[in-house]
């Protein structure tokens, strides 16, 4: 009888965590939808906020007619797009429509097995105020996500590139917690160590890597890529001589950046020097640790975090290149999603050093079905 009864939960323990890794990959899709939606300037297409009504794309060759009319009125239009075409529109309004179609289904793909599990009593007190949190964090996204869209439908033609770099950061924040969730799900009781010193520089590394992403928003907002499209140097200087010029560094030039090409140049050298600040820190990161032999899951993402490294620094390159042609679109959302990726390897370090020291044993495991019975406490 004791076995029937582990064998089931057990069973119910794997819905819920299959549950969670199809929300970590709809999360990343969104996430994904969005760098492109971003990049092939799509966002500002859709002019309403619609949660019920706007389920439904146009259906009619008048709705379309309609849709189209509103996005006529917005700066976007009237300074960029003058005499686009119906289909062109279509093109950009896709985008936009799917980034929050997909954000519907995630809600739905949420909330239905979530009634479910708390109905039949298989998640943890620790794991509904978790999920809460989580709940919480995506509608502070979604909301600042259309924060953002309205800082384009009046003066500028382009999304305010402050708050794009803003809900960037919310969205991957709703991806890595809940890829905090799971992973101290499966591992309850952590597979790192739980030494302070490791502790500390795992901290300041991925403190650098979330400004290095914040910096990459502002890249991508202000569309600085166009602008020094070399590398090593910035049109034939290390750095900009603008930036010397103490005249420059006023609020005004750091508010109103589309003003002049202040803030344009400074961002992306910023975004090279913590480039290559992360290229030595994480480096000595991945050196100083990779003997350490925690466990083999805990070495396996060491080592995915320095292969990581050395591809995103490689599509960043490509990318910046790339802007000599145009708009990289492919590029640009590669490098976007490695970085997540790259952040990711780090919070699942951060998770199991936590879990570690938050637990009085620490479990080191060959394969996540070792401790399965202690996957939802």
């Amino acid at each position: 009888m004791q076995q029937d009864m582990n064998e089931k939960q057990n069973r119910l323990n794997r819905y819920v965590r299959g549950w969670l890794i199809l929300g970590l990959v709809l999360v990343f899709g969104q996430i994904l939808i969005g760098g492109v939606t971003r990049l092939t300037g799509s966002g500002l297409s859709i002019t309403k906020w619609e949660i019920i009504t706007g389920t439904l794309p146009p259906m009619t060759t008048e709705a379309w007619e309609q849709e189209f009319a509103l996005y006529k009125e917005t700066p976007q239009y009237a300074l960029i797009n003058d005499g686009m075409s119906l289909s062109e529109f279509k093109f950009i309004y896709f985008w936009e429509y799917l980034h929050r179609l997909w954000a519907r289904w995630m809600g739905l793909v949420f909330l239905i097995p979530f009634l479910i599990f708390w109905r039949k009593g298989m998640l943890s007190g620790r794991l509904i105020r978790q999920l809460c949190i989580l709940v919480g964090l995506a509608a502070v996204t979604a909301s600042f996500g259309w924060i953002m869209v309205a800082s384009g439908l009046i003066e500028r033609p382009w999304v305010n590139a402050y708050k794009l770099s803003t809900h960037l950061l919310l969205g991957f924040s709703v991806f890595l917690y809940l890829l905090h969730i799971l992973v101290g799900a499966i591992w309850p009781h952590g597979v790192g160590p739980s030494r302070s010193k490791h502790h500390r520089n795992l901290v300041a590394l991925l403190s650098l890597l979330v400004f290095q992403i914040f910096l990459g928003g502002m890249m991508s907002g202000m569309k600085a890529g166009f602008a020094y499209p070399t590398w090593p140097d910035m049109h034939g200087a290390w750095m900009p001589a603008m930036l010397g010029d103490v005249s420059h560094w006023t609020v005004e030039n750091f508010v109103d950046y589309d003003e002049t090409g202040f803030m344009v140049a400074l961002v992306q050298f910023m975004h090279r020097i913590t480039a290559y600040l992360l290229i030595i820190i994480g480096l000595r990161y991945y050196i100083r640790y990779r003997t350490a032999h925690v466990s083999p899951w805990y070495d396996r993402i060491h080592t995915l975090w320095i292969i990581l490294l050395i591809i995103q620094v490689t599509l960043g390159i490509l990318t910046l290149l790339g802007f000599q042609r145009g708009m990289p679109v492919a590029l640009g959302s590669a490098h976007q999603m490695v970085a997540l990726l790259l952040v990711s390897t780090l919070v699942v370090q951060w998770t199991w050093i936590m879990e570690a020291r938050r637990s009085p044993r620490s479990v080191q495991v060959d394969e996540v079905g070792s401790v399965g019975q202690d996957t939802m406490r």
